[in-house]
């Protein structure tokens, strides 16, 4: 594997989870609307945000460990499409291809691991 595959191998997941963060993140302005005083857009941008926060979590743990991150994302596609498919289709698409994206990739970083590291 030449050193630029090996370093977008390694990159690729966490720059597309902190990109897939950002997008989610992104659902919870429409908060701002509702015209609401800024107790209650504060506690309404805090609920908004928990997926995010969720998100970063998986993100922290998969950074080091990849087969977590393989997993975690994998569960988390799978739970949300189970969730929403029945209505929203379009939803499940949206949210559950990129988050299988990112377990696949890191899959394979998991399993190109000690060639990635022996690159370092």
């Amino acid at each position: 594997m030449s050193p630029v595959a090996r370093r977008l191998l390694f990159w690729a997941p966490r720059i597309l989870c902190i990109a897939f963060a950002i997008f989610l993140s992104l659902f919870a302005l429409d908060i701002f609307e509702e015209g609401h005083g800024f107790g209650q857009i504060a506690l309404a941008l805090l609920i908004h945000m928990i997926p995010t926060f969720i998100l970063l979590a998986v993100i922290f743990v998969a950074w080091r460990w990849e087969w977590a991150g393989a997993v975690l994302f994998a569960a988390a596609a799978a739970l949300y499409a189970a969730k929403v498919l029945p209505k929203h289709p379009s939803w499940a698409a949206i949210i559950s291809v990129p988050l299988l994206v990112i377990a696949s990739l890191f899959l394979a970083n998991w399993l190109k691991r000690s060639e990635l590291r022996a690159a370092r």
